[in-house]
Formats: C-alpha cells, structure tokens, sequence
C-alpha cells in the first residue's frame, strides 16, 4: 500500500505535480480529433471506401498505384509547388520589408503596423470571396482602377486565364498571411541588442549592410519559423482555390488538396482521395522536418 500510495504522490516520478493532469482534456480532444483520423486515414487507403456506404472491401496498394498512374496527380503537384514557391517568396519577402520599415521610429507606427495586420483577422472564405469580385472582369476593382486610368480592361480575366489563375490565387493568400509573417519577424527585430546597431553605425556600416550583416542572422529564428509556415500553408493550399476557381480553368490551379477534395467528394473515391492525403501528409512531415534541420544549423544564437 505504501509503493501505490508514493505512486501518487506529488513529489514522485510518475506524477511529479498534480498540474500535470490538467493535460489530460487536451489530450484526449487531440487523440480523438487528430491521432484516430490519420489511423482512419491510413486504414481508408488501403480500402476501395465510397464515403457513403460500410460496404467496403480490402484492396491492398492499388490505390496508391491508381495515384502513379493518374496524370491529374501531376499536374496537381505541379500546381501546388508553384503555389508553394510564389507564397514563400512573396510572402516572405513582402512581410520582412515591411517588419524593417515599421521597426524604425516613425510616426503612427502602430496605426501602420495594424492596418497591415488587419488582413490576418478575416476568415479565407471571406477573403476568397473579396478577391473574386476584385479580379472579376470589367466591374471588378483592378478592371475599373485599369478603366479609369485609360489603360482598358477588356482582356482583364486573371482567374479565367489558364497560365495566371495559379498566380492570381497566389497573391490572395500572400494578402491574408503577411501580417502574421510580420508580427513575427517584428518580434524578432526587437530582440536585437540596439548596442549592435549603433556599433555597427560607428564602424561605418550603411542601413543595408546593417540589414544583411546584423539583423538577418539575428533573426534566424524567425526566418526558419515563417519559412517553415509558408512552406505548409503552400502545400495545403485549398481554400482559395475552393471559392475562387474551383480548379480552374481547366486544370490551372488544381493543387493537391483540391484533388484530395475532389476525388473524395466528386467523384466519391474515399478510398483513392485517402491515399492521396496519406501522400501528401507524408510528403508535407518529410519536407518541414528536412527543412527544420537545414534551418535550424543556419541559426544564430543572441
């Protein structure tokens, strides 16, 4: 009784505080929502599942070699890597711009800085559905600024444009993310020692040498964090597509969760569209932690 007993003790290793069974709520949510869907998940791909019916029957890889041999999934992947490197890019490189400009003393500062947040607060259908009357044809937003300003309209069809719909789609999502990416990088420019910068101003650097030489390598941290992030939400791209384009036109931005989607609920393949979810869940773990690895060697220490 004295071993049970110390077994519950506070001070012991087993329960060394009772605060610790606090986690047991989020634990379970998370195991419920999240650990026996990708059970589910994998369980699904290995069966010939429709989504609406039990009667379903064991069919080993055949999905996944349905997936090798399907051309759409290609062009999906394709899709979804130039999604990918154009919401890094821009993303990034938009978001870090701005956290530098509005890191100095300026005047409302903190007006600038919330304009540039406010984007974040809408949900993405919400901002999906803004940008598809912004790039709408003729009416839209830019086809009325291009109207006005004499430049003419009337080949202005960004999402009905098969080379530039991807793109397009693209720019929306960059509108959504950057304020966060810019918080972010904010947050890491304030961890710098100012002593460095004034140092470094003696020493007779520019504002640029100071930016690549000394506040890049400082904020490391936040440049694998954002990077990492972008990375994700590139590879999970769907929403927009959803509200905007379904896809189209044609193929154009058909990305891989899209095809998830449509797989699944089109054309009623649970069982393929599962496979192809436990690829591209794979493919997304695969790639964070390679590029959390590659990133984190690079980091500087403050």
């Amino acid at each position: 009784m004295k071993k049970i007993k110390k077994w519950f003790d506070s001070k012991s290793l087993i329960f060394p505080n009772k605060m610790y069974w606090f986690i047991i709520p989020a634990l379970l949510m998370f195991t419920v929502f999240w650990i026996l869907p990708i059970f589910q998940l994998f369980r699904y791909s290995l069966t010939n599942y429709n989504g609406i019916t039990n009667n379903f029957r064991f069919v080993g890889l055949s999905n996944y070699k349905f997936l090798l041999r399907q051309g759409t999934i290609l062009n999906s992947s394709k899709n979804t890597l130039i999604y990918t490197i154009v919401l890094v890019l821009g993303n990034n490189i938009l978001a870090l711009g701005l956290a530098i400009l509005l890191n100095i003393k300026i005047k409302a500062k903190g007006l600038f800085r919330t304009i540039a947040y406010l984007p974040a607060l809408f949900s993405p259908i919400v901002v999906g559905f803004i940008w598809s009357y912004v790039y709408m044809p003729d009416s839209g937003l830019i086809a009325s600024l291009l109207n006005a300003f004499g430049f003419g309209a009337i080949n202005f069809n960004i999402l009905g444009n098969y080379d530039w719909a991807i793109y397009g789609v693209a720019i929306v999502e960059i509108w959504k993310r950057f304020g966060t990416t810019m918080i972010i990088y904010l947050a890491g420019l304030q961890t710098i020692d100012t002593s460095l910068i004034e140092a470094s101003r003696i020493d007779g650097c520019n504002e640029w040498q100071i930016v690549r030489f000394i506040k890049l390598p400082l904020i490391s941290a936040s440049i694998t964090i954002n990077i990492v992030l972008s990375v994700i939400y590139g590879l999970k791209a769907f929403h927009y597509i959803f509200v905007m384009t379904n896809g189209g036109p044609g193929t154009a931005t058909n990305t891989l969760m899209y095809q998830i989607y449509n797989i699944a609920f089109s054309e009623q393949m649970m069982g393929k569209a599962s496979a192809l979810a436990v690829v591209a869940f794979l493919v997304i773990i695969t790639i964070t932690i390679i590029m959390l690895i590659f990133m984190n060697k690079r980091e500087v220490e403050l």
